[in-house]
């Protein structure tokens, strides 16, 4: 664990033109991981465009792994915590202690994004079995970084899963929050931490809003790089 593999080469605040592009950079900086046994998992909905165009570079299936963000009572655009598929679960202590959130609205948020989260999976993958993780290399990808709290769920949800090794894997972010994040993945890689970061879409020339259709395209059964062994 504690890999780290932040790439700081890219000031600009523009630097990728659309999440395709960025997974093509980002895909050249994961070429060593080629013809290894891995799966790739792109993080709903923004993360799987850029999850795609790393498969389909790595000849490797392509799978969806959803977080959920669980946002405070009355104030739902402020993050608590979040939730990832399997039930993995980051809380914000801090934050949490300071409003007084009790257990019971934390519990209710749990299981208001669990339904969601669910819904959201049924719709996506369909009546396909999500692929095997165990004893194989997981790539996590996402569209940039912000804060690291949804990755960080991704994280902990696939660690239970029994991989062989976790890689997060993302075009941009924070050099703050990706080093914290290799303090639980195996290997953070980075491609671009602008100075003065506010946002993920800083860097993006488009950055459009991808929709459940596109996700469902991208997973679709004969897309380059959706096969693989199924089943956890």
């Amino acid at each position: 664990m504690n890999g780290w593999s932040g790439l700081a080469r890219r000031n600009g605040k523009r630097v990728y033109q659309d999440r395709r592009d960025a997974g093509e950079v980002l895909a050249r900086e994961l070429l060593s991981y080629r013809g290894q046994d891995v799966v790739v998992l792109g993080l709903p909905r923004g993360g799987v465009p850029v999850a795609s165009q790393v498969a389909r570079s790595l000849h490797a299936p392509l799978d969806v792994f959803l977080v959920r963000k669980l946002g405070v009572p009355q104030w739902e655009e402020l993050a608590m915590g979040a939730l990832a598929s399997g039930g993995g679960v980051v809380i914000n202590e801090n934050l949490v202690r300071n409003l007084g959130i009790g257990d019971e609205a934390m519990q209710a948020a749990i299981a208001r994004e669990s339904e969601e989260l669910n819904r959201r999976e049924r719709a996506y993958r369909g009546d396909r079995p999500p692929l095997d993780l165990t004893g194989r290399t997981v790539i996590l990808v996402d569209d940039g970084i912000a804060t690291g709290a949804s990755m960080l769920a991704a994280v902990r949800a696939v660690r239970a899963r029994n991989p062989a090794r976790i890689v997060v894997a993302v075009p941009v972010g924070p050099a703050s929050a990706c080093r914290e994040l290799a303090k639980e993945a195996d290997d953070v890689v980075c491609a671009s931490m602008p100075a003065g970061f506010e946002a993920v879409g800083q860097v993006f020339a488009d950055f459009h809003q991808v929709s459940d259709d596109e996700v469902r395209e991208l997973l679709a059964p004969g897309e380059p790089g959706r096969q693989g062994r199924q089943g956890f």
